[in-house]
């Protein structure tokens, strides 16, 4: 079968660049908001002193009762936001909907807050860029068990998936490498490799470690930062990546868009993205 794709210009200017959201980035005729649960994570066992909140998605109709799919995004709210770049929730029920996806929990999971004599701290790069198991632990053994005590969760790999964008592309790669037998599916928006503690680490870990049974989206933007330095390429370090993938016989997928470091066009590509990875439900 051969899909027949619309004429999109290319623009010739590369700086200013925003793309425009398709049908399932905004509420569709007929198709009910899901249910949102807002918690507090005010304790960490695995990043002491830090407190954050988490949202919990489900999908209109989806019932507690039958084991769903997880979606992980890592900047919480501003992957949730109906009226920001991304707007997950409501690709999620869309999606849902119309059954291009399975019945699928979102948990939304802001980076932590630590106070230190009084002033709030991000723990932003502390948890997203580091190269460990720690993240994808927190994620597993203190966020998950919060969702398992409101819904049926799946517990197959291929039934989870986690999403973020520059350092939080960083953490949800690094989260499915450290732990691909529970979570099987990634999409790394803008992934800032290089302010990783010593690089990059994943052209060389792809060569030499053994494939891991991953699903892998990759999205970069052209002129991100550093685009045409020799050192600390945000853009090149995302195409060194996709080119390991792909010698390495990965299944994954790398969209390349133009303008800068911005969440808008993943946001755009996000309802093509979970397609992607879910894609043999659209078969069935």
């Amino acid at each position: 079968m051969t899909d027949a794709l619309p004429y999109v210009r290319l623009p010739i200017q590369q700086e200013g660049i925003r793309y425009t959201y398709g049908p399932d980035s905004s509420p569709r005729p007929g198709v009910k908001v899901g249910h949102i649960e807002d918690l507090v994570l005010d304790h960490s066992t695995r990043y002491p002193g830090t407190s954050r909140r988490v949202w919990i998605h489900a999908s209109h109709g989806h019932q507690p009762h039958e084991p769903a799919a997880i979606m992980f995004f890592n900047d919480g709210w501003l992957y949730l936001d109906p009226d920001g770049d991304v707007r997950a929730g409501t690709v999620l029920d869309n999606l849902a909907a119309s059954g291009a996806i399975p019945p699928t929990i979102g948990v939304f999971v802001d980076p932590g807050t630590r106070f230190v004599d009084g002033v709030a701290q991000k723990n932003r790069n502390v948890e997203y860029d580091a190269f460990d198991a720690r993240y994808a632990d927190f994620l597993l053994h203190e966020v998950l068990p919060l969702v398992g005590s409101r819904f049926a969760i799946a517990d197959e790999r291929r039934m989870r998936a986690i999403c973020g964008g520059s350092s939080g592309g960083n953490a949800a790669f690094t989260a499915a490498w450290m732990r691909p037998e529970s979570i099987g599916k990634v999409i790394a928006f803008n992934s800032s490799f290089v302010q990783m503690p010593g690089g990059n680490p994943y052209p060389r870990l792809l060569a030499e470690v053994p494939q891991r049974p991953l699903r892998i989206f990759l999205h970069a933007a052209h002129r991100d930062v550093n685009w045409n330095q020799p050192t600390s390429n945000w853009f090149a370090e995302n195409l060194k990546t996709a080119a390991a993938l792909a010698e390495n016989g990965y299944d994954f997928r790398l969209v390349v868009g133009d303008g800068g470091h911005s969440p808008n066009h993943g946001g755009v590509l996000l309802p093509d993205a979970l397609r992607w990875l879910w894609r043999e439900r659209l078969s069935q």
